[in-house]
């Protein structure tokens, strides 16, 4: 029997040790096989074999948690993507992203330590699929349980000074019945972790350090230091709390209502009520409700909120909308072609929330090196404490004291919550930018990067033959442009479709053609305006009538510059040429300078003609192998990585699967196939080729924001450490040196959402 997965929203936490507590207790549990917790998403995910589902959430909840269970998501239907015409499933999008995880996170401590959720308390309901949550930290910080606890411990610190400068006698008994206030709920969170199997908490260190003070007479000082405490934790809060509202505030996108159209009538309801294959009329102005199909209407929509496209997009019957963009100035009827739930918004934000459920090989390296690092710094403290006094008769008061204060400098969470937190906001600021990177592995294996594969049509061209040249040998061009669209107006062959869109595009008149008829493998012939046309290969031309040397030659200029040519002829005479070809992206020739500037070998490989890729690769500056079946792609592949080469893989085909596998990072192109997109490990959702670079340079810095982060973390550590053992600081530095290098390493990492380009 195959394990179940079930998947759990998580309100609370706000740092890595919330994971790793959660996770220890979870996987103790019979029947679990394996747990993955994402802090930045607030999601678990178990996989059980006959677990216990309601123990799991009682366990949870016991460590202050609130726990509700998402609800399972069927595979997304297909929907049309209008830039590419392809269509696709859940792994496609175009860069907009929302968030379940509506909620300010503030109201906790940490690690679990006074979590808004009494423990014991009732699971909260899981979000409605696509619509916004109304869960507990679904609030201002400053409303939250963990801000009400730190202004009462506040008050009541300052109390316990009052009432100590006119009852001096009593200082001791006041201040500790101030510090209970605060230190009682962190003493619950202790004792449960470490029932739960996770002894060395935050919470343990800072309950052992307040009673220990306590014993020596340091009371007053205790006090201030839980309250201190619960300060820098109420800051780490805030701090998640707005790096998750970096998707979350994408949400607001989709409105949330909608016009469902019933007839003859039009009926406001909710959007998340909305089924697949609903009417629905969208004014102008008003924001698209759900990824759909334009019925009837034509106007243009603002994608720019979701996209990031400057310019609207034209829509017409039959084309794609997202939901969450503008419409324009005419009003549309649409067809929704997903459920809410399913959207492009929702599965981007889906595959993101898995992503950071996936760690970064330095993560787990960190995450191991912290179930060391605090047992030994409980273990250094104990010795600081005894030794001392036990071998050479110094103060027991003074060297237990210095014991307590390296206790709260041990607190690993600002070293633990270091890497993660930079790797969400990475993923974050990417999924913004259309950027879908899949896990904190692929993030950080972007960085070591030096060669990068494309395929050619699709992701290096825009996958679709233009119109490049019309030569005219008779008349003019616009008059051989428009006979031949005459003769095309009744195919849908791609090479139809471009003639046709080049004309509508000069706005040209196309005469009717009669007795049209389609030679199979030569052309298409008609006769228009009394003129006998025929419009073919050359070849086929070239068989109906005499080609003259000159237009032999203009045929060959083309065919070597990787074109498809069309010969029109008119009652046996060759009118002119129309060449096609399936033009490089706009941006394609920028993207690639791009990541030679920074040192990085491209190369294009594609099943196309040498002919036509090398003309392509001419164009771009790039190497060319050409004419290769899906296994040749992946051989070369394999040959480049024997050289040492860390290869990336850029494309959109069925045919660049076994490629994309084989890559160090296989990255789809936006308008690509499911068998791409779910093969790769990476995304660029507008199909630009210049974010394969934009991509590289997000690692990087993101990989740089975590080397400062540990750097940060330890150094201040490292300070205080000595310090201490100095006699130079003492519990309040102490406690300051923990929280707040929590706040100074997750505040960096937010620097990251501010990322341009």
């Amino acid at each position: 029997m195959s394990a179940a997965k079930t998947r759990y929203r998580i309100e609370g936490m706000d740092c890595a040790s919330c994971a790793m507590k959660i996770e220890t207790a979870v996987r103790r549990l019979d029947g679990v096989a394996d747990v993955s917790v994402a802090v930045a998403a607030g999601t678990m995910t178990v996989s059980h074999e006959g677990a216990d589902l309601m123990l799991l959430e009682r366990r949870v909840t016991g460590l202050g948690y609130a726990i509700s269970p998402l609800p399972a998501t069927a595979k997304a239907a297909p929907g049309r993507d209008p830039h590419c015409g392809h269509d696709h499933g859940p792994g496609c999008g175009h860069g907009h992203a929302h968030s379940h995880d509506e909620h300010d996170h503030a109201g906790h401590d940490h690690t679990g330590h006074d979590h808004a959720a009494p423990a014991g308390a009732a699971a909260t309901p899981a979000p409605a699929p696509g619509g916004h949550s109304h869960l507990p930290d679904d609030m201002p910080w400053w409303k939250t349980g963990k801000a009400r606890l730190t202004l009462i411990c506040g008050a009541a610190l300052a109390g316990a000074y009052g009432l100590g400068h006119f009852y001096p006698g009593l200082d001791p008994w006041i201040f500790i019945a101030a510090l209970s206030l605060g230190l009682v709920p962190i003493a619950r969170r202790a004792l449960m972790a470490a029932l739960s199997g996770t002894p060395f908490s935050i919470e343990m260190l800072m309950t052992i350090a307040a009673v220990g003070a306590v014993i020596i007479g340091a009371s007053e000082e205790a006090a201030a230091v839980v309250f201190l405490f619960l300060v820098g934790e109420l800051l780490e809060g805030v701090a998640a709390g707005r790096a998750r509202s970096s998707i979350r505030a994408l949400t607001a996108l989709v409105p949330k209502t909608a016009r469902r159209v019933e007839g003859a009538t039009t009926r406001e309801v909710p959007a998340e009520s909305l089924a697949i294959g609903d009417v629905i009329l969208v004014r102008p102005g008003e924001r698209i409700p759900c990824d759909g199909e334009v019925l009837d209407g034509v106007g243009s929509v603002n994608e720019a909120p979701v996209t990031g496209e400057s310019v609207p997009v034209g829509k017409q019957a039959g084309d794609g909308v997202f939901a969450g963009t503008v419409n324009g100035e005419a009003a549309l009827t649409l067809r929704a072609t997903t459920a809410p739930s399913d959207n492009t918004i929702a599965r981007v934000v889906r595959l993101v929330e898995e992503a950071q459920e996936s760690k970064a090989p330095t993560e787990r390296f960190i995450d191991r090196f912290a179930r060391w690092y605090t047992p030994f710094v409980v273990v250094l403290a104990a010795l600081v404490a005894v030794v001392p006094p036990l071998l050479f008769g110094a103060g027991w008061d003074e060297w237990v004291y210095k014991g307590l204060a390296l206790l709260l400098i041990g607190c690993p969470c600002a070293l633990v919550i270091s890497t993660p937190a930079a790797i969400a906001a990475g993923l974050a600021v990417g999924a913004r930018r259309g950027l879908l990177i899949k896990g904190g592995a692929v993030l950080e294996a972007l960085r070591t990067i030096d060669a990068v594969a494309f395929d050619k049509t699709g992701t290096l061209t825009q996958g679709r033959p233009d119109v490049t040249d019309i030569v005219a040998f008779e008349g003019n061009e616009d008059e051989l442009l428009s006979r031949a669209a005459a003769l095309e107006s009744g195919s849908t062959h791609p090479l139809a479709n471009a003639i046709l869109a080049e004309a509508a595009a000069r706005r040209l008149s196309v005469p009717t053609v009669r007795e049209a008829g389609a030679l199979g493998g030569e052309g298409v012939s008609g006769t228009v305006d009394g003129a006998a046309l025929f419009l073919g290969s050359p070849k086929a031309a070239a068989a109906r009538a005499p080609l003259s040397e000159a237009q032999s030659a203009a045929i060959a200029a083309l065919n070597e510059a990787g074109k498809t040519v069309a010969v029109l002829l008119a009652d046996g005479r060759a009118q002119g040429l129309i060449a096609l070809r399936d033009e490089p992206r706009a941006d394609a020739r920028a993207g690639l300078d791009a990541l030679k500037a920074a040192g990085i070998r491209t190369i294009m490989l594609t099943g196309d003609n040498e002919r036509t890729a090398q003309a392509i690769g001419a164009a771009l500056g790039i190497e060319v192998r050409a004419g290769l079946m899906p296994a040749d792609k992946q051989r070369i592949i394999n040959e480049l990585q024997r050289e040492g080469l860390k290869v990336a893989k850029v494309g959109d085909g069925i045919n660049d699967a076994p490629a994309l596998a084989a890559a160090n990072v296989g990255i789809a192109m936006g308008g690509g196939t499911d068998v791409a997109l779910e093969t790769a490990d990476a995304a660029v959702l507008h199909g630009r080729v210049g974010d394969v670079a934009a991509m590289i340079g997000l690692s990087q810095a993101t990989m740089r924001n975590i080397h400062q982060n540990i750097t940060l973390a330890l150094g201040l550590k490292a300070v205080f450490l000595v310090t201490t053992i100095a006699g130079i600081t003492g519990l309040w530095p102490a406690i300051l040196a923990d929280t707040g290098a929590t706040v100074l390493v997750t505040a960096n990492a937010l620097r990251l959402l501010g990322r341009k380009g």
